[in-house]
């Protein structure tokens, strides 16, 4: 695709200026070219803030429903056809082919010309304001380019590649037919980018009370404290910062190092915890583990939160969303949702026992005929089960089929759910959802939480080193999981003993931390991602319960939902169908047409 920079940038930047018009000041001009605008600091800033607007995290709990955690209920949805067979080079539900591309055209348009741009008639401020927006633009870049590897790379004839990496700007002149690069020169690339913004960046964005509190890094630069808090200050939040940067580092080393892209990435295990641990050495290691980090979500811990304060659990957000359109979509429908997103038997069954052992293993006290109590707390927060109550009332959900509302498993299409469960998380919990009732709440608009980095860590760290192994850093992968299920209130008496029983594991260890992820990060976006860069089996299909009886004496009886039709290929997605016809040296990843 030719992203040509007078034409592609303006436009989107013309566009952008209406989302952003209560952000920037002045108004975009449209009538400016991209060299007249970059005379402006405004419009600099405003060049960035397109690259924001295509940042890669809306509603990505749908992708779960290509998975074996969850499913739709409405057959037209976009996942629901891709894991049932429909998955082609010409269907773009998972491409970001477009706008992980165009942004990085935006970003390199930029880098260019911000040496050009007065920021401020100070000195010492605008070069500081050139040197953040460079920072950002490269945590930026690296973000895209993250996302377009995983989205997009594959093998192609043995050679595991990339996209094409171009660090400079096109314009009517270029030769857009480019091969891709390697693999491994992307995610060089990813870290150079990030490692830069590290550098050039505040760890966190925030005012200093003294020139004493201005970080380290920026006092060889002789600033006052009003010059920092002017461009690094309190105005900043939910932009790039060092912290972020590292943490994307962090999730693009784990992809490389993982099974799907391990032969060919050129990052290791050990590479992969190193940089999460850029993120959490400062934070204590496992002591940093945030206590209520997996409630991160819940009415009550959203309504402690600060505006412009992100809660110990939340790396990156977005600025707080006032609204129901998540409770909307994902409620049970007696609480007038559409109840869209319906967990599976297969994701409820990964949830352990209380005192921590999986329910398949003998001593967890597991009993069938009351398959949700003693269960990990986990489960109650995160999913709707039968007759659990949810809403600003309080109202009984019943799933099971002698319901007599469209809560009722398989009650009417499009609404009911096709499992028996509904879910929970992300919600708030005290919503009113009638149409005739203003009653729009604070959410969460999370990025990034610290809890996946977590579980990064303890991944590599394990592979890398043993589960005990703590390599430079002081605390291992047992170290972490245990303080994310003790916080889970997981164990008995203060013991987890399923955990000890794994400590002198790898492969226990492994198993552990994949469902521990597994769990954690449910309908955040991970699974499907997780289930390719392990090679893990895509095609376990869909279950879910149907009870029958009475809620004096249910019967439960597991049943198939939905298969998942998945090739082998399909561990890598496609490059588009029509990028590949228009250039020739653009290969297409091996098995797509």
């Amino acid at each position: 695709m030719k992203y040509i920079s007078k034409i592609a940038t303006v436009a989107a930047l013309a566009a952008m200026s209406i989302s952003c018009s209560d952000v920037i000041e002045p108004a975009f001009e449209p009538s400016k070219d991209v060299d007249q605008m970059l005379g402006y600091a405004n419009y600099a800033d405003q060049m960035l803030y397109n690259a924001y607007i295509m940042l890669p995290y809306s509603r990505n709990v749908e992708s779960d429903m290509a998975t074996d955690d969850a499913v739709c209920n409405d057959n037209s949805n976009s996942y629901l056809q891709l894991a049932t067979g429909s998955w082609t080079s010409n269907n773009g539900t998972l491409s970001f082919w477009k706008n992980g591309r165009g942004s990085i055209q935006i970003i390199n348009e930029l880098l260019t010309k911000l040496d050009r741009v007065d920021f401020s008639d100070n000195e010492h401020k605008n070069a500081l304001f050139a040197q953040r927006l460079k920072g950002e633009a490269l945590g930026l870049r690296a973000l895209f380019m993250f996302h377009l590897l995983r989205q997009h790379g594959g093998y192609v004839n043995g050679e595991l590649l990339g996209v094409p990496n171009l660090l400079e700007p096109e314009n009517a002149q270029s030769d857009f037919n480019q091969p891709r690069a390697t693999f491994k020169a992307c995610m060089e690339q990813i870290f150079a980018d990030a490692d830069e913004a590290i550098r050039l960046l505040p760890d966190f964005y925030g005012n200093v009370g003294n020139a004493n509190d201005i970080p380290a890094k920026f006092k060889s630069l002789g600033l006052t404290t009003d010059e920092y808090n002017d461009v690094m200050g309190d105005n900043m939040p939910g932009r790039m910062s060092g912290a972020i940067a590292a943490a994307i580092s962090a999730q693009a080393a784990l992809m490389a190092a993982s099974p799907a892209f391990a032969d060919g990435s050129g990052v290791t295990w050990s590479d992969a915890a190193d940089r999460a641990a850029l993120v959490l050495d400062p934070k204590g290691g496992a002591a940093g583990v945030a206590a209520l980090g997996h409630l991160f979500f819940t009415s009550d811990n959203v309504a402690k939160n600060v505006t412009y304060v992100n809660p110990d659990e939340v790396l990156w957000r977005a600025n707080m969303a006032n609204d129901r359109s998540l409770e909307e979509d994902y409620y049970a429908p007696s609480v007038r949702g559409k109840g869209r997103v319906n967990p599976t038997q297969n994701l409820v069954d990964a949830f352990p026992m209380a005192n921590g052992y999986p329910i398949a293993d003998a001593t967890s006290g597991y009993d069938k005929s009351n398959p949700y109590a003693g269960r990990d707390p986990r489960l109650a927060a995160y999913i709707v089960t039968n007759g659990s109550t949810l809403g600003h009332n309080n109202t009984t959900i019943t799933t099971a089929t002698y319901g007599t509302n469209n809560d009722a498993l398989n009650k009417e299409q499009g609404y009911s759910t096709r499992t028996g469960y509904y879910m929970r998380k992300l919600l708030r919990g005290d919503m009113n959802c009638d149409p005739s009732v203003e009653d729009n709440k604070d959410h969460l608009s999370v990025r990034l939480r610290y809890t996946e980095i977590y579980l990064a860590y303890a991944e590599a760290a394990n592979e890398a080193w043993g589960p005990t192994g703590a390599g430079s850093h002081g605390y291992s992968a047992y170290d972490v999981i245990k303080a994310i299920r003790s916080r889970a209130g997981l164990g008995t008496d203060g013991v987890d003993a399923y955990l000890e029983s794994c400590r002198g594991s790898k492969d226990a260890m492994r198993e552990l931390i994949h469902n521990e992820r597994r769990i954690e990060l449910c309908f955040e976006g991970k699974r499907f991602w997780d289930l390719r860069r392990w090679k893990a089996d895509l095609t376990e299909t869909a279950r879910g319960v149907r009870i029958t009886g009475s809620d004096a004496a249910p019967v439960y009886e597991y049943i198939d939902v939905e298969a998942r039709k998945y090739d082998p290929y399909m561990v890598y997605g496609p490059i588009p169908y029509g990028e590949t016809v228009k250039y020739s040296n653009l290969l297409q990843n091996d098995g797509w047409k």
